[in-house]
């Protein structure tokens, strides 16, 4: 939980941050004003904690490997043409 680390300012559902597919970021409000960024490759990679750039503020972001949008990265699997 949030209170056994002191870093970190609150835990927050991944339903309750904004994707930017764009940028491939995940975002949320920050009470500086700001917004708390965590990218969504830092997520794939296992990284659970978003930072606000402005303030010295962390949370963590709570989700499963399966809540992310698929990677478009990876190349389309095509069936094999029968010859």
């Amino acid at each position: 939980m949030a209170d056994e680390d002191p870093n970190l300012y609150d835990e927050v559902e991944i339903e309750d941050c904004t994707y930017d597919e764009t940028l491939q970021i995940y975002h949320h409000p920050c009470p500086c004003g700001d917004r708390f960024e965590i990218s969504i490759d830092d997520m794939r990679d296992g990284e659970d904690i978003a930072r606000c750039p402005t303030c010295s503020l962390m949370i963590r972001i709570i989700f499963d490997a399966s809540d992310l949008p698929s990677d478009k990265s990876d190349p389309p699997q095509s069936a094999a043409i029968a010859v």
